[in-house]
């Protein structure tokens, strides 16, 4: 635990500096925040960034970026291959940027890639002046232009006594045939609770969250598996392959086919 301390605390030591951290250190922090803005890249596999109130979805090929501030813990599905690159940068000047004050997830492009890739070569505190600076700070400066569409999978959480089984049974029977009447019977609720209990917790109906899970846990098959999207569209509840992409579409603003081809 020393050690965590130890990474943690080394971060925000230097604020003008960029913090290059490559090893798979970020996944084993608790609840924390940085001084600096994050960009963690995701290569291979799947992973989530925890928040107090809610849970994003990072796929392969794509990146987040944390303001700084903002409490988080990452976590990797079901995959010790994969790796996070993860890059804290001086936030002096964030506030003049929106891009760098608002979290989000986005694609990576062959750009980007090639350039999270060349700075494995650099560890721990790069400082203005030091072989490497200019061209980390380069990353930095580029990604609101390449960063235009942010991925919207987002799944909120809550410590709530009622609604919290709730969402566990949601995530353990998602391929079921769920409505909000059976859910709610199960849990000897009436439809009306439940349904008020979404809408006022987590700001969203049944519905929408039974599809926000459906579609990361398409996310994970497309990522993990080899199973034809047919497969998975009925592995996750949908009758139809056409439901499934729909549905998807409408979250993501990607086609699953698409996002299928981009991710490998």
């Amino acid at each position: 635990m020393q050690v965590l301390a130890d990474y943690l605390n080394e971060i925000d030591v230097h604020a003008d500096s960029v913090y290059v951290m490559h090893e798979k250190v970020e996944r084993k922090f608790s609840m924390h925040s940085h001084e600096k803005g994050q960009l963690t890249y995701v290569e291979g596999g799947i992973a989530y960034c925890n928040m107090p109130d809610r849970s994003y979805v990072i796929p392969a090929r794509h990146y987040i970026w944390i303001p700084k501030y903002q409490e988080h813990y990452m976590q990797i599905k079901h995959s010790k291959s994969t790796t996070t690159r993860n890059l804290y940068f001086y936030s002096q000047h964030d506030h003049e940027t929106p891009f760098y004050t608002r979290l989000g997830i986005y694609p990576v492009n062959e750009l980007l890639l090639e350039m999270i890739n060349y700075s494995a070569r650099w560890q721990r505190h790069i400082l203005p002046g030091d072989p490497g600076f200019r061209f980390l700070s380069a990353i930095k400066d580029i990604l609101p232009d390449i960063s235009t569409t942010a991925l919207p999978v987002i799944l909120p959480t809550t410590q709530h006594e009622r609604l919290q089984p709730v969402l566990q049974y949601i995530g353990q029977n998602f391929d079921q045939q769920l409505t909000l009447e059976i859910v709610s019977h199960q849990f000897d609720l009436s439809p009306r609770t439940l349904s008020r209990l979404f809408t006022n917790i987590l700001d969203m109906s049944f519905v929408q969250y039974l599809q926000m899970v459906r579609v990361v846990k398409g996310i994970e098959m497309i990522l993990q598996t080899n199973q034809t999207l047919s497969e998975i569209a009925y592995q996750t509840g949908y009758s139809s392959i056409a439901a499934f992409s729909k549905v998807f579409y409408q979250l993501t603003n990607k086609r699953p086919s698409s996002f299928q081809q981009a991710v490998h």
